[in-house]
This record gives C-alpha cells, structure tokens and sequence, in this order.
C-alpha cells in the first residue's frame, strides 16, 4: 500500500534537528525550525539568481531590481545564508538571525509582519541554534541536486510538528489530497477561509503541476485568525512560488471577513470542529444565516452558511471537513439548517472517513462537498440527488496513534465522485460504499446525512465451502483448542501449587 506519508531525508533531518531542541516545547521549538529554513529557501532562491548575474558579467548582482522582476526575494547581504553559517558559533548568533529577517522584512513588502523575530530570547540556546544552522548547512549542500530541497522540508517538518504538538495548524496530508482530488481546483478563485499553515493551497497547486496546467489560473484567498500561523501560510506559500491574498494580518473570518464580496469557484476548509466560543451571540442578524441562524454553541453551521455564502451562483464547489455529529444534530437548529440546506439542493455529496486521520483528535470525520448548481452545464445534471460514500473501513495505521488513507484510496474516492458528477462518468451504486440517494429517500431519514443509512452493509464473498463443512471444520478447530486450554490449565495449577498455593 502506498502511502501519502512522506520518506527519506526529510525524516532523519527532522530526527536530528528533534534531538537538538534539548528542553524547549515543541511549539516554540516549531518556529525556530521553521523560520530558519524558510530563510535557507529564500537564500539558496537569491544565491541561484546571483551566481546567473555575475556569470552574464553585467554588473547587475547587487541590483534589486534584476530579483524582483523574477518574483525572488530580495536578501541584503548581511541576511544572506552564508553569513549566518559563518558565523554560526558566535555567542551573537542569535541576534544575526533576528536581524537577517529584520532587513529582509524591510526590503520586501510581502513578508512585512511574517517573519518571526525569536532568535536572541536569552532563553533559546545559542550553542544549539548554531548546531541547528551547522545540519540545515550539510543537508543542504549533501541534497543540492534534490528538486524542491527547501519546499519538501518545510512541509515535512508541518507535517512532523502536526504530530508531536496536537496539529492545530496543520490537516493532514492525506485528507487534504483527498478533497483536492475530488473538487479540482484548477482554475479560478480558490478560498480557504479557516487556512491554517496553507496545505489546501499547497495541495491545489501540486494538483495542477501534475496535471500540466497553469499554476497563474488559480487566485488565492485566504483567512487565518491565529497570528503565528498566518505566518505560517505566508511562508509556507512562498516556499512554493504561491502569491496569494492573506489579508495584510490574521482575522477571525465570523466578525472580520476579510473576503466580504468574493464570490469563489471553489472552496475548501478545515475549520475547528464544534467550536462554541464562536461569538455567534453578536452575529445573530448576519445576512450569511441564509438557512437558519446556527447556534451559539457550535460553529459547524455557522462555517456551512459562511462557504455557501463565498460560492459563486455559476458553478461553486466546496469541500468542508466536520465532525460526524454535524451529519444527523438536532440541537440547537442545526436539524432545521441542514434540512434548508438539503431542500434547496446545496449538498452535492457526504463522505464519511475512517478515525485517527487527524493529530489533534482521534474521532472519525466527514467531507460535505457543497454546490451552488447541480445543474451546471460542465456536470450531468444531479438537481435533487446527493452521492453518499462510506470510506469508514479505509487507510492504514502508519503510526500507533495515527492512520493515511493511500494514494489507491483516495483515487478511489474521488474516481466514484467523478463518476456521479460528471456526464461521460459511468457511476454505478456499490454496497457498503457508495449511494446515489434522490431527495425522496433523504426526507425519509428525517434529513440524516449519515453514508452508513444508505450505501447498506457491503455483501460478504462467498467462499465457496459449504456450511455444514465448514461448521464441522470449526466444531473440530474448538473442540481442539478446548484440550489445548485444559492442559494449559492442569500445568498452571501444579506449578503453583509447587510454590505452596493451591487453588482446586
């Protein structure tokens, strides 16, 4: 089984900078490894674009401008990589870090406010900083032929931080492919307003690459309300050659939606699951409650209407990731929101998926994949239906307390999706999998969204032995087992009963 985990040096890089973290929480420990290979990124970017000015010979390598016509950064010459591995033994070194992101801050508007000034706390070691700038050197220059060095350490080290500190900031890859596998983002305007450190953008434009497209078709528009990981996202998209609009700070997308008047073609979210400090109780009036006014309580709702209302009329699709219990409440209103929802045909598919796939909790979650015209003229017309698909019984525990689907899975997943939504797709029902329920029957469940309620339990192969054979040969197999327990027992007891207790 192929996993979407990721293997090689990445790893052993992050097992070796681990072992240097001595006693510093992982979450601080996270930012100190993060910023400083974002700087290698945007060093080892301006090195290659300098060395390709001073061999044309124009004189041009100090010139700002020659980088920032080529979308790389511009970096002074005392915040350049070198200097810091230099001087990586200094007891100064953690002010020459802090001061390299300083000017780089100050010559490139874009990263104003993103980079995470840390370095000289008088609490961080500055003889394991150093060691840390010393491994980030080697493996650097041991994997300078690897493509995308830089890019693929960052998001190994997310994905490995996501792991050790709860994963508040990060959704696993796996989930994340599989709702860019089904919704395609390719082109247009794509809106995560829950956004965390970037991967539903980060998955977009890997998605597009791999599928020869223009990686300029897509606008990005994202929100983040936690400031250290807003600046996260920043870096994490820059790393990847992504431009997108963050805002110019964090805000809370409920009471500072910084994208009021975006329509977008897609959506995608991973918001926090029932959130109830939501400050809904100031947002009773909201025009986005188009379906219900959602509970003070919980969020769920509230992030729904809030993606629905961010879809254009034209074509929208959106994906959301929820906990299970927003498929079947009926506390609070949420019943009466989603049958509004349902009734005015906006839930386009259900995906249950199996427990453990996330680092912050173990319980099991769902998609709802969202449309704003399920009779677009792209997509066979599907007005008044909606797929279910039962993925509980996918994936793999690649850890003890952690599980991926795999790249088959999540194929299969987005394959059954296309093949309902698409006019030259040849879907058919599958038992235990995947249903095509019509409106009718979703009424007939008092508007439960539950996949289990209408894919049915999955027909068992028959082997082909009959049952009286196979009876006699498990009667056989006890009855075996039963003599073997009995011996057992008989040869306990008189061990025992040779170091004075006995027990008949």
């Amino acid at each position: 089984m192929t996993t979407t985990a990721n293997v090689g040096f990445e790893k052993e890089l992050f097992k070796m900078a681990d072992k240097l973290r001595n006693n510093m929480d992982a979450g601080e420990y996270k930012h100190i490894v993060l910023g400083l290979i974002f700087l290698k990124y945007i060093s080892d970017k301006f090195n290659e674009r300098y060395e390709k000015l001073v061999q044309e010979g124009d004189g041009f390598e100090e010139d700002k401008d020659e980088y920032i016509m080529d979308n790389i950064f511009w970096v002074p010459k005392e915040s350049r990589w070198q200097v810091l591995r230099d001087n990586a033994n200094s007891p100064e070194i953690g002010k020459l870090v802090d001061n390299a992101l300083l000017q780089i801050e100050k010559e490139n508007n874009s990263l104003k406010g993103v980079m995470d000034k840390r370095y000289a706390k008088p609490d961080l070691d500055k003889t394991k900083l150093g060691e840390l700038i010393t491994l980030i050197t080697n493996v650097s220059a041991k994997y300078h032929d690897e493509k995308d060095l830089m890019g693929r350490v960052y998001e190994y080290f997310l994905n490995a931080f996501a792991d050790i500190t709860g994963g508040e900031f990060y959704t696993p890859t796996s989930v994340v492919k599989t709702i860019v596998e089904m919704i395609e983002p390719y082109k247009g305007r794509v809106y995560d307003p829950a956004c965390g450190s970037g991967g539903m953008f980060i998955q977009s434009g890997k998605f597009i690459q791999e599928h020869s497209q223009n990686i300029n078709n897509i606008s990005i528009y994202g929100q983040e309300s936690n400031p250290t990981t807003w600046r996260l996202c920043k870096m994490n998209l820059a790393i990847r050659g992504l431009d997108g609009n963050l805002g110019a700070h964090h805000a809370d997308s409920f009471h500072n939606d910084l994208h009021k008047n975006l329509k977008a073609d897609f959506a995608m979210a991973n918001p926090p699951f029932n959130i109830s400090d939501w400050g809904g109780e100031r947002l009773k009036d909201d025009d986005r409650w188009q379906w219900g006014i959602p509970p003070v309580g919980n969020a769920n709702y509230a992030w729904l209407s809030h993606i629905l209302t961010h879809l254009g009329t034209r074509a929208g699709l959106g994906a959301v990731v929820l906990a299970n219990g927003s498929l079947s409440s009926n506390t609070s209103n949420e019943g009466n929101i989603r049958r509004a929802m349902i009734e005015d045909d906006k839930v386009d598919a259900i995906v249950a998926l199996p427990d453990k796939l996330f680092y912050s909790t173990g319980i099991p979650v769902c998609l709802w994949i969202l449309s704003q015209n399920k009779s677009h003229e792209n997509y066979r017309n599907r007005c008044g239906e909606t797929l279910f698909i039962d993925a509980r019984n996918l994936g793999e525990m690649v850890t003890r307390k952690h599980r991926e689907l795999s790249e088959e899975e999540i194929k299969s997943i987005a394959s059954t999706y296309h093949a309902y939504k698409n006019k030259e797709g040849n879907y058919k029902d599958i038992k235990g999998f995947c249903k095509c329920a019509r409106l009718e029957e979703i009424q007939k469940h008092d508007y439960v969204l539950t996949p289990g309620r209408y894919v049915g339990i999955a027909q068992e192969e028959d082997d082909g032995i009959p049952f009286e054979e196979k009876m006699t040969k498990l009667s056989t197999q006890l009855k075996e087992q039963f003599e073997k327990s009995n011996i057992l027992e008989k040869q306990i007891k008189e061990n025992l009963k040779g170091l004075g207790y006995d027990i008949n």
